[in-house]
């Protein structure tokens, strides 16, 4: 019996682990906002599924920021930059901009340093966020589903968002990412904010994961 009950055990702690491991980052972690870029708004979802990228996918993001030449890089190929070798961990700290009350949209976190190992010490307004090199860099907040029947108003709005900001080429993205980090630099999302509308008449709304 116990060459069935052993391995089914097993399964079983993985299965809750996953939730409960989002659960405890829910409860304990830091509320972050993270700026996305922009991208093409009839490619914001697909299916059931939404793909966001971020200022801070982009290695350029890193390049100028204290501790990127600790980071171990790929072997130069003839091109002037360097890049993080592929399957390589790091933290990225990200600080908090100070309040600016007239601003309704959230404001998306600075990155100011880049480490190899998780940092011992932070200020009460940072976050170390544990990240992943794939030539664009990962955090596990890439890839949501949408409900259903959340899929059609969700998708019509986001779109209409990008749609409105398209005309501006310097101008950030108008959808922010509400998420939480944790103490280890595992991060879960939250929510996501999207305004969009004329400077008059603009709307923000709320998705809630």
């Amino acid at each position: 019996m116990w060459r069935f009950w052993i391995p089914l055990l097993f399964q079983t702690v993985l299965i809750i682990a996953v939730p409960a491991r989002a659960i405890y980052t829910h409860l304990t972690g830091k509320t972050v906002i993270l700026q996305t870029v922009p991208v093409d708004p009839y490619d914001l979802l697909r299916g059931y599924s939404q793909t966001l990228r971020y200022d801070i996918s982009n290695q350029d993001t890193l390049r100028e920021l204290p501790g990127w030449e600790t980071l171990p890089k790929q072997p130069p190929n003839g091109n002037e930059l360097l890049f993080i070798k592929s399957g390589s961990s790091f933290y990225l700290i990200l600080q908090e901009p100070a309040p600016n009350p007239p601003v309704e949209l959230p404001q998306p976190w600075k990155p100011v340093a880049v480490s190899l190992k998780q940092p011992s010490q932070l200020k009460a307004n940072q976050v170390a966020i544990k990240g992943v090199a794939y030539g664009s860099l990962k955090y596990g907040l890439e890839t949501y589903y949408i409900p259903e029947e959340q899929r059609d108003e969700i998708n019509a709005e986001l779109s209409k968002a990008e749609q409105t900001n398209s005309g501006e080429s310097e101008a950030p993205s108008p959808i922010v990412m509400e998420i939480k980090v944790n103490a280890q630099g595992d991060a879960v999302p939250v929510s996501l904010w999207a305004q969009f509308g004329e400077p008059e008449q603009q709307e923000i709304r709320q998705y809630r994961f």
